[in-house]
């Protein structure tokens, strides 16, 4: 497989909106199903590349999407958790189908070189449940540490667990 990460196009982003939640659904990550709210925002990948409020990133296999990332440089709207000098990453997901191939990790490896490449960024932020082991490797495997302090609650009794990797 020649995994190519590069920005999604916008004749990609319901494909890639579908691979996210069916992702996210796939895996329980979310508490309602197809009733939770988030499921419209990870499918609305329009509103995140829109005025270049994030790069939303997209890994191919020739012309195939395997999966995608968003990755907030410098605040903005969808930042959650990056503070003054961090960039994070979000709604990391693979399809089923490419699971196991290194599509998350080409993912994950080019939001730190944006991250490197963003003047002022000291720290690249990322937030992910319990739940994630495998994604837990990679980033451990990549030198994110666990950030405990910086754990949150989106909602109340809905911990997510922050990793930083110092750039």
């Amino acid at each position: 497989m020649d995994i190519v990460i590069r920005r999604a196009e916008p004749a990609e982003y319901e494909q890639l909106g579908e691979i996210t939640a069916q992702a996210y659904l796939g895996d329980g990550l979310l508490d309602f199903g197809e009733d939770d709210a988030y499921l419209h925002v990870l499918r609305d990948v329009a509103a995140r590349a829109r005025d270049r409020a994030a790069d939303v990133l997209v890994a191919v296999d020739r012309d195939r999407i395997l999966g995608g990332v968003t990755f907030v440089g410098a605040g903005g709207p969808f930042a959650d958790i990056a503070r003054d000098g961090e960039a994070e990453f979000r709604m990391l997901a693979v399809s089923p189908h490419a699971r196991g191939r290194g599509a998350g990790e080409a993912l994950v490896r080019a939001c730190v070189a944006r991250a490197r490449a963003t003047d002022g960024c000291r720290r690249l932020m990322l937030s992910t449940q319990r739940t994630m082991h495998t994604a837990h490797r990679i980033y451990e495997r990549l030198g994110f540490v666990r950030t405990p302090d910086r754990d949150w609650e989106p909602l109340p009794g809905f911990t997510l667990l922050t990793y930083g990797l110092e750039l």
